[in-house]
């Protein structure tokens, strides 16, 4: 059993813990940091856990073997320093950092250390992608052409003006860091590394300053093309879909719980419509956030390597990277 601390108790940290909380065999939260350990006393109380005002008791803490975090973006760096340097463990919510040169350090810290560094991109464990990457895998889709993703959800019209999200320096180009990035890892898990992108960033509705509009163009190194929209000011939503020359698969809704296989009609080409097949599978209900910790947890405890790996998080913040540079520059970019 890992035990871990918490620090950032906010809704996010908050859907973290409740995943796994009594209900694991392999991880629980003992200890927890906030900057107003008042805010959040009863939800400590609840869950069984012991509230400071920074991370340094929890560092100093023997007994505690991990900490997760769930704070913004910019501290990343220096909390994955700190947390390896006391020789803990350390699950850091995505993205890992906002840069390359970020990344590198924090990778560095951990690995000198001997410390597992785990990234919080919940969506590689659902079970509609590992469908995806058994057709990937299996040539079933032929040659792979092109992928697309969307993912929304109303934060800018949610956000208090003072929230760290709201700020344009935590969540730049808009839905990319706190919902994108997921399609990005997913893309980069399945087909390797990204050459170039090229992103528009817009701020259209929401009353805060960050962007609520954005979409971005993307050339793998393969040759694959593929596309990513996300809005942060209409309802919560989700799609990925893949094209290859067998045919294509589609996941669909916020918990990726429908899949859809079409094979591509083998008959005669006429500019008709003919029949499409589309084979539909159901994944939902599955738990990919509790499925993320547990796996951080077997990691921990010397188990099998957490699946994101220190290459493909370092790659997925130069893609960031890219994107932001490419957004204030409307101009392709290519990834570092």
């Amino acid at each position: 059993m890992i035990n871990a601390a918490v620090v950032g108790l906010g809704w996010w940290g908050k859907v973290l813990v409740q995943s796994v909380q009594n209900k694991s065999d392999k991880i629980r939260f003992t200890a927890g940091a906030v900057r107003t350990p008042s805010k959040v006393a009863d939800f400590a109380n609840e869950q069984g856990i012991t509230l400071y005002d920074s991370i340094d008791p929890i560092l100093a803490d023997d007994a505690i073997d991990a900490v997760v975090y769930a704070t913004p973006h910019s501290r990343h760096v220096e909390q994955i320093v700190a947390t390896a340097a006391a020789g803990k463990h350390v699950f850091m919510e995505k993205p890992l950092t906002l840069t390359k040169a970020g990344a590198d350090e924090a990778v560095t810290a951990t690995q000198k250390a001997g410390v597992t560094l785990a990234v919080g991109f919940n969506r590689r464990f659902s079970p509609a992608v590992a469908a995806l990457r058994e057709q990937v895998d299996g040539d079933v889709l032929g040659t792979l052409l092109h992928w697309e993703g969307t993912m929304c959800a109303p934060i800018g019209l949610a956000l208090p003006a003072d929230a760290w999200r709201a700020d344009k320096r935590e969540t730049p180009a808009g839905g990319v860091t706190p919902m994108a990035i997921h399609i990005v890892d997913l893309m980069i898990d399945l087909f390797g590394e990204v050459d170039e992108v090229y992103c528009q960033s817009f701020q259209i509705a929401v009353p805060i300053d960050i962007d609520d509009t954005t979409s971005i163009l993307f050339r793998m190194a393969t040759g694959m093309s593929g596309y990513i929209g996300t809005l942060q000011a209409t309802h919560p939503s989700f799609r990925m879909h893949v094209w290859g020359t067998e045919g294509s698969t589609e996941i669909r809704n916020t918990d990726m719980g429908t899949f859809l296989y079409t094979p591509n009609n083998t008959g005669q080409i006429t500019g008709a419509t003919g029949v499409i097949e589309t084979e539909t599978r159901d994944y939902s209900g599955f738990d990919t956030i509790s499925a993320e910790l547990e796996a951080f947890a077997d990691a921990a405890s010397g188990g099998a390597a957490y699946p994101v790996t220190a290459d493909q998080a370092i790659h997925g913040c130069a893609v960031i990277e890219a994107i932001v540079k490419s957004a204030e520059q409307r101009a392709p970019v290519k990834v570092g």
